[in-house]
């Protein structure tokens, strides 16, 4: 025989607060979600049901339960030391925030790409350059030889000038002059 499923337990206080988020117009749609699942267990500590009624995967529903119990004495914590509801809706939110993603940081800081577009943005003759318009091999050299970053590829110059860059409008942005 298994272990009866772990409930979802919400304070009077706590439901409001999780119905206030899931109604908030403004709220990310994973959080919103997550907050569906601790409601829908509240009422339903089965995880297959409340699956199925969610259109979700019982390992989804288990993974938010568990986190959710995992942080839920901390939000108790603080609502028997009166915190506000504002400090409540932060601790509910940290509850339900994604988990840290491994992986390697971030080579270059976004003060630095964006002194790599502003160089960019100048025009090469500025910088000594014999060119008219820069490449990113020309630019990558320009922003080792400026000290903006150690080393960088002219590839990695390429895909952040690219980043930003928004597709073509279909209609002209500007009103076209009319002749006189």
């Amino acid at each position: 025989m298994s272990a009866p499923p772990r409930a979802v337990e919400l304070s009077t206080r706590q439901r409001r607060l999780l119905e206030q988020i899931h109604k908030r117009q403004t709220a990310p749609v994973r959080l919103v979600r997550r907050v569906g699942i601790l409601l829908a267990l509240a009422d339903d500590p089965c995880l297959q049901s409340v699956a199925q009624r969610l259109g979700l995967t019982r390992v989804s529903i288990r993974l938010w339960r568990d986190r959710w119990l995992d942080g839920a004495e901390q939000v108790r914590a603080a609502e028997a030391d009166r915190a506000d509801d504002q400090r409540l809706l932060e601790l509910i939110e940290l509850a339900l925030d994604d988990a840290p993603r491994s992986g390697k940081p971030a080579t270059f800081a976004p003060e630095q790409i964006v002194q790599i577009v502003a160089v960019a943005c100048e025009p090469p003759e500025k910088s000594g350059r014999p060119i008219s318009h820069w490449t990113s091999a020309e630019l990558a050299d320009e922003v080792k030889k400026r000290q903006i970053v150690k080393d960088v590829s002219p590839r990695s110059v390429g895909r952040f000038l690219n980043r930003g860059r928004p597709s073509a409008a279909q209609e002209p942005l500007l009103a076209q002059r009319q002749p006189a």
